[in-house]
């Protein structure tokens, strides 16, 4: 879960530029290991939807041919602000310059020959389908013209649901509790397959997805619906079901975040959270999805900023814990792909070391990949100088190195690494994977009560309908907001719908406001966004549920809304505030689709939260 942690280190000690420039792009698998290794035995190129890997001697061949400093850059991978790879806004140089020390993309690669990038929302990389492919060409031709040049891993987290970096017009598909809700590894295999295709249309080759955390904990502020769910065996079943999906699209997935991170109550963009399951409860629970993801196959494995004290007493987090890296997930779960860290920008891992040592340790722990810390600066000089004095051998990075490139090369990375537009408008949010992802959606939205036939509502004898409720900001560049997608939907149903915006907290104004208006109404929708205790929310619905008009509460988030909301007669949960859900849901609330969801996660009484007020599996329908 990379986050927008930045750094101001901007020193310019070792660029790594070994100088010199090179003609056109070295586009071909025979064009990169000529330049790169001076190999020149005839190669192929190949005919099977996944493309023939290079054995290990022309791997290993290739690192004998790098730098020291090429091997250092190999194993970051870092954001980069702007939506060309040579010609950013200004505002996107002056950011660069101010966190990175160079003004492009381009020049990042040139000067620190980073080995991946990571696209960003925020930083102005994915505002449409053709800039990123073109984004995704300048990153790949700025790297092939080096000398010994070498194509990237370019990869986001498109997680779907409430984590997405690609918008529409890219098909955007229900997130992962959604998914679990519906219980189906061929709907998850499916998303995977669709959203791998897309973004490899894109120039994206490695997604860091799916979530294999059990989310076990309601009040997890940074996981919650981003988990399939908090059954460890049927999050397994979807986890291993998405990673297929993934890598037939020739899209490497990443298991995330080792070694577990549901039960936490600090988000570990911000602090440094202490997991305290014992031993044999992480054997049950948390290991179970990041086993089935490694029988699966899995790429690429990040690591969590979280303490573990039942997996290693030292007090590290676990991207620097070479107990649990490297004699957990190396050692007893027999993994050898690609461990990445998350985010080195997060608190997570800031708290107990410094930004120079925190790189340094987490290769001595086991992993390979570093992702996005503040300063690329001070973490690329610390691995350089951490070889150079002895404390890191150059055999250990050449470990990373192989594994890095055993990726590039299963991906068909050397086979030629460019997008055209062509296959950009023949893949990316198509008919066909749109109407599949409205399809998997409308088997997702689950109905938690329905009390004297509430639901479905009638058009006939309900024809206008007041939708109120919180509008957060849309997570995944669709259309939002969500009262407004509602409304539509609704309308779109049959019904004259309206919407009345009143936000996660209203005011008592607002909530007059709504109250007023629902006298013309037939029938409110309230949507619902993570309602507590003491959120006016419930204020809200208590006031609408005392006008006598039929009342639905639809929880856009976590699905423990409902337990906060006892006289509520109807409550349905999709999971996300995104489009595509919010569409199902107003389709089962219309009576168009019939709720099919089941909950993935248990609902506690909020007056005894050690009872279950819904157990997992609990769902109406019609």
């Amino acid at each position: 879960m990379p986050d927008t942690s930045t750094g101001s280190d901007t020193s310019k000690r070792g660029t790594g530029n070994t100088g010199g420039g090179g003609g056109g792009a070295r586009l071909s698998r025979r064009t990169v290991l000529a330049a790169g290794a001076g190999i020149t035995a005839a190669l192929t190129v190949p005919t099977t939807a996944r493309a023939a890997t290079l054995d290990e001697r022309r791997l290993k061949a290739l690192i004998s041919r790098m730098s020291l400093q090429e091997k250092v850059g190999q194993l970051f991978v870092m954001r980069v602000y702007g939506a060309s790879a040579t010609a950013p806004d200004q505002a996107d140089i002056d950011a660069n310059l101010s966190e990175l020390g160079v003004r492009t993309a381009a020049e990042l690669i040139q000067k620190y020959r980073v080995g991946g990038i990571i696209y960003f929302t925020w930083a102005h990389n994915t505002q449409n389908p053709h800039q990123i492919a073109e984004l995704s060409n300048g990153i790949q031709k700025a790297s092939l013209d080096r000398p010994r040049g070498l194509p990237m891993l370019i990869a986001t987290d498109q997680e779907h649901g409430a984590v997405c970096r690609v918008g529409e017009p890219a098909t955007l598909f229900p997130g992962a509790m959604a998914i679990g809700a519906g219980g189906s590894a061929a709907d998850a295999r499916t998303l995977g397959r669709i959203s791998g295709t897309e973004l490899r249309a894109l120039g994206i080759n490695q997604d860091y997805s799916p979530d294999a955390d059990v989310n076990v904990n309601p009040a997890n502020p940074v996981i919650g619906v981003r988990s399939f769910g908090a059954d460890p065996a049927a999050v397994a079943e979807l986890v291993a079901a998405e990673v297929k999906g993934y890598q037939s699209a020739q899209v490497a997935a990443t298991a995330k975040h080792f070694p577990g991170h549901g039960d936490t109550a600090v988000d570990s963009h911000y602090g440094f959270p202490v997991i305290t399951h014992s031993r044999e409860l992480w054997e049950k629970l948390d290991a179970v999805p990041f086993r089935s993801a490694i029988a699966a196959g899995i790429d690429s494995i990040m690591t969590a900023h979280i303490e573990f004290p039942a997996l290693d007493d030292s007090g590290d987090p676990a991207t620097l814990s070479e107990p649990i890296l490297t004699g957990i997930l190396r050692g007893e779960l027999g993994y050898d792909g690609v461990v990445i860290t998350d985010s080195l920008g997060m608190e997570g891992v800031r708290t107990k070391y410094g930004d120079d040592r925190v790189p340094v340790l987490a290769l001595k722990a086991g992993v390979d990949q570093l992702l996005n810390p503040p300063s690329i600066d001070t973490a690329w000089n610390a691995v350089l100088k951490a070889v150079q004095d002895g404390e890191l051998t150059e055999a250990r990075l050449d470990e990373s190195i192989l594994r890095i490139l055993r990726l590039k090369s299963r991906l068909g990375l050397f086979d030629g690494v460019l997008v055209d537009r062509k296959g950009v408008d023949h893949a990316v949010g198509t008919k066909s994977h749109l109407a599949t992802a409205d399809r998997i959606a409308e088997r997702t939205t689950t109905l938690l009560v329905n009390e004297g036939g509430t639901l479905p509502l009638n058009r006939h004898t309900q024809p206008r309908l007041l939708v109120v409720g919180a509008d957060p900001d849309s997570p995944s560049g669709t259309t939002g907001p969500p009262t407004g997608v509602l409304a539509a939907a609704l309308t779109e149903a049959g019904f004259t719908a309206t919407a009345l915006p009143t936000g996660t907290s209203p005011s008592a104004a607002t909530i007059d406001q709504a109250v007023a208006a629902a006298q013309a109404a037939d029938a409110v929708v309230v949507g619902t966004y993570n309602v507590s205790a003491s959120s006016s929310q419930r204020t809200l619905v208590d006031r609408l549920l005392a006008t006598g008009k039929p009342v639905v509460a639809l929880a856009v988030r976590n699905p423990y809304d409902v337990a906060q909301l006892p006289g509520v007669r109807a409550c349905l949960a999709s999971y996300c505030w995104t489009d595509v859900e919010l569409r199902a849901a107003a389709k089962v609330i219309a009576g168009r689709v019939k709720p099919r969801g089941k909950l993935p996660v248990p609902v506690q009484r909020a007056d005894d939260p050690t009872k279950v007020l819904y157990p997992i599996g609990h769902g109406l329908t019609y």
